[in-house]
C-alpha cells in the first residue's frame, strides 16, 4: 500500500464515472432522436461542446440552453423531451455507493464532491438519486463544489484550489477519486493526491474506499 494513503483525512470525490454510472450512448441516441443531429459531436464523455459546455460551466441559462436545443429539434419538443433525454447520459447510483459515502464519514473522514455538471441534471435525476436512503445529496458530503456554480470546469486547477481553500483542506491530506487521467493531473498539480478510479473490483470507488478505511484500522 502507498505509504501516503495513511495520512489521507479528506477525499473529494467526482460525480459522474466514479459514483454515478454512465453511459454517454444513451443520451446521444435520445437526442438524436428528438432531432439534435450532431448529438455525437457536442456531448462528449469528458469534453462537451455548446450549448452544453456553456452549461456546465455555467455561462449559459438553463432556459437559453432549452431554446437553443429546441432549436435544432423536431417541432414541440418540450424542456421536460430534452430533461429526459440529456439524463440519459446517466444510468444509476448504486446504493452500496452511498452506503460508503456514509461509512466514510463516520470512520473520520470529511467527504467532498467535485463535478462538471450542469443544472439540468443536478436538479433532477441527481437530486432524485441521492434521495433514494431518504436523504438529499447535501447529506452525504462536507462540502460540494458544482462547475455549474463556479463558472468553470475541471480540469482547471483553479477548481480544485477554490474546494480546498474553502474548506480549509491541506492538499497533502486530500485524495481526489476522478475517472479523468486529465482531472488527477489537475488535481496532482493542485498539491493533491490523486487517484483514476476505474471499473474493475480493485480500482472502482467501492475499492479504493475500502482500502482507505483499513487505513483506519491498522
Amino acid at each position: 500500500m502507498i505509504d501516503w494513503i495513511y495520512n489521507i483525512k479528506n477525499v473529494i470525490f467526482d460525480l459522474g464515472g466514479v459514483i454515478i454510472n454512465l453511459d454517454r450512448d444513451r443520451a446521444v441516441e435520445a437526442l438524436t432522436e428528438l432531432g439534435l443531429e450532431n448529438a455525437d459531436d457536442l456531448l462528449g464523455l469528458y469534453g462537451q461542446k455548446e450549448p452544453f459546455y456553456g452549461l456546465e460551466t455555467g455561462e449559459r441559462s438553463t432556459a437559453d440552453f432549452f431554446d437553443l436545443l429546441r432549436g435544432q429539434m423536431h417541432p414541440g419538443t418540450t424542456d421536460r423531451d430534452i430533461t429526459h433525454a440529456f439524463n440519459r447520459f446517466l444510468v444509476d447510483l448504486p446504493a452500496e455507493r452511498l452506503a460508503m459515502l456514509r461509512r466514510m464519514r463516520m470512520a473520520g473522514f470529511r467527504i467532498f464532491m467535485l463535478s462538471n455538471t450542469n443544472p439540468v441534471m443536478y436538479n433532477t435525476w441527481i437530486a432524485e438519486a441521492f434521495r433514494q436512503e431518504g436523504g438529499t445529496v447535501n447529506d452525504y458530503f462536507d462540502g460540494i463544489v458544482a462547475s455549474f456554480q463556479e463558472l468553470t470546469c475541471k480540469p482547471d486547477i483553479h477548481i480544485f484550489q477554490t474546494l480546498m481553500c474553502r474548506y480549509g483542506l491541506s492538499p497533502s491530506e486530500t485524495l481526489m477519486l476522478d475517472d479523468s487521467e486529465k482531472n488527477c493531473v489537475a488535481a496532482a498539480e493542485a498539491g493533491a493526491h490523486a487517484f483514476r478510479i476505474g471499473s474493475t473490483k480493485d480500482d472502482d470507488m467501492l475499492a479504493i474506499c475500502e482500502a482507505l478505511l483499513e487505513t483506519k484500522r491498522t
